[in-house]
């Protein structure tokens, strides 16, 4: 059965090491692990009609949508409706990998059929999913001292020790999303 997994983050080279881009930058170590174990070669590939850059390996679909965070349902709708995959229950089939200002920095937390908490990026897969029963890996980034805007602490760089342990995490989605 094809796995889906969708890494949120936003298009462009300026957003590319942002809190914002946690799941993106999980992805790519993603699908060097994946090469890694089954010698295919790593070849991102855009399909605009699915607004995303995808690549397939082994039995994963890793997802990356090139909508805004905002608008990420977008993609995951299509990608779904083309693979004729939507249906009530997607904790089997499809994982989103993004970014939680509600977790302290550096851990992680799985859930299934849960609220979006906030998060835009999940409200909009929600949406036009019309189900939330999908799995989620949450990354946290809350930082250890209070916030005074939001928005602008998830669009700012990642420290290279937020990077490294991003990196680390892919093994982790193997296991537990297999």
């Amino acid at each position: 059965m094809l796995k889906i997994i969708v890494g949120l983050g936003n298009p462009g080279a300026k957003y590319a090491k942002t809190r914002h881009n946690a799941g993106w930058l999980v992805l790519d170590s993603l699908a060097k692990e994946l090469a890694r174990q089954t010698g295919e070669k790593i070849n991102w590939q855009t399909k605009k009609d699915w607004s995303a850059e995808i690549i397939k390996i082994g039995n994963y679909l890793l997802v990356k949508p090139q909508t805004m965070m905002n608008n990420s349902g977008l993609a995951v709708r299509k990608i779904l409706d083309y693979r004729q995959l939507l249906q009530a229950d997607l904790s089997e089939t499809l994982l989103v990998i993004h970014d939680e200002l509600d977790l302290p920095s550096g851990t992680t937390r799985w859930s299934v059929d849960s609220r979006a908490a906030g998060h835009r990026g999940i409200e909009s897969i929600i949406q036009h999913l019309g189900t939330q029963n999908f799995t989620r890996f949450r990354l946290g980034i809350k930082p250890d001292f209070p916030l005074t805007d939001a928005a602008d602490f998830v669009l700012k760089n990642l420290s290279t020790s937020e990077i490294k342990n991003l990196s680390t995490l892919s093994q982790q989605v193997l296991e537990k999303f297999n």
